[in-house]
């Protein structure tokens, strides 16, 4: 077979499962899984914009603001935004389609995103809409609905999927390092106590989910930012042996040169992992960490 020849094939292959994709199994996630419109469309995954509410106005994330707008907002009206869930009703309207629906949403911990998608996936016939709560948050959601979509493509059911998909949920890891925590404190996900410290005394802590779904202070790293993102360059190469290597995201609140630099050094690992993504945090992500975070997220290989 000529080089010609193999890459129609493949483009055949693609046009078939992207045309196939109608009939299978429909993966939805929402806005905060920060996989952005291209990866979206590029792995047939429907995007629920969850809503940012701010200086009197409500926007959808992702469809009517943009992160830069939420920080010049913050800025001029002294406020954060208050973040909602999709509604039931919402919800609703998504999962109704002739094929079944898998949802993977934020962490039960810190939105009721996953509450109201039950509630709406109740007025279905059993089976058809499954939702799995994912514990986690940006593309550490991210990376369970590519690898939903993956099973999907390869012919899976819902139920095959889902189980798959609650398997890999624990092995997600999430790690950002972020500038301040003002916006976490103000948002109700830090103590004042980790405010204050943070603000006094120039840490640059790294943010954890923990296997709960909820948000946690890992290493507190003194010094510059540069050492802070240092710290998470040598978190991921001490677990190296420990990383599944097919797929791990870099995302960003705005620091595009720190996600290059850090995805720049994750191919450099031997091994190296097959795919390095960068993202940029949607508003509500952003909303939470405030500008100038940067994380690395990846799924762990199971357990020996």
């Amino acid at each position: 077979m000529t080089i010609g020849q193999f890459q129609r094939s493949v483009l055949s292959l693609r046009l078939i499962s992207s045309r196939d994709r109608e009939c299978m199994v429909h993966i939805v996630t929402d806005s905060t899984a920060d996989l952005g419109p291209e990866l979206a469309q590029r792995y047939g995954i429907q995007i629920v914009p969850l809503s940012v509410h701010i200086g009197g106005q409500v926007h959808r994330d992702g469809i009517d603001i943009g992160p830069e707008q939420v920080y010049a907002l913050v800025e001029e009206l002294g406020e954060l935004p208050k973040t909602a869930a999709p509604s039931i009703a919402e919800y609703a309207c998504v999962f109704d389609r002739p094929e079944d629906c898998l949802y993977i949403g934020i962490s039960s911990r810190l939105s009721s995103s996953v509450q109201n998608a039950r509630l709406a996936a109740a007025d279905f016939a059993p089976g058809h809409v499954r939702v799995v709560d994912s514990l986690n948050l940006s593309t550490g959601i991210g990376l369970l609905a590519l690898a939903a979509a993956e099973l999907r493509d390869r012919g899976c059911t819902a139920e095959e999927i889902e189980r798959e998909v609650l398997a890999l949920t624990p092995r997600v890891r999430t790690a950002f390092v972020i500038d301040t925590l003002r916006y976490l404190y103000l948002g109700g996900r830090c103590t004042a106590l980790q405010s204050i410290v943070g603000s006094l005394i120039k840490l640059h802590p790294i943010i954890q989910v923990q296997p709960d779904g909820t948000l946690g202070v890992g290493a507190k790293v003194r010094g510059d930012r540069r050492r802070g993102v240092a710290a998470l360059l040598a978190d991921f190469e001490a677990h190296l042996g420990e990383v599944d290597l097919h797929r791990v995201f870099v995302t960003h609140s705005g620091c595009i040169a720190d996600a290059e630099y850090l995805a720049t050094e994750l191919r450099r690992f031997s091994p190296a992992p097959e795919e390095v993504l960068i993202t940029q945090a949607g508003c509500v992500i952003s909303s939470h960490c405030g500008p100038n975070t940067v994380g690395i997220l990846y799924i762990r290989k199971p357990a020996a």
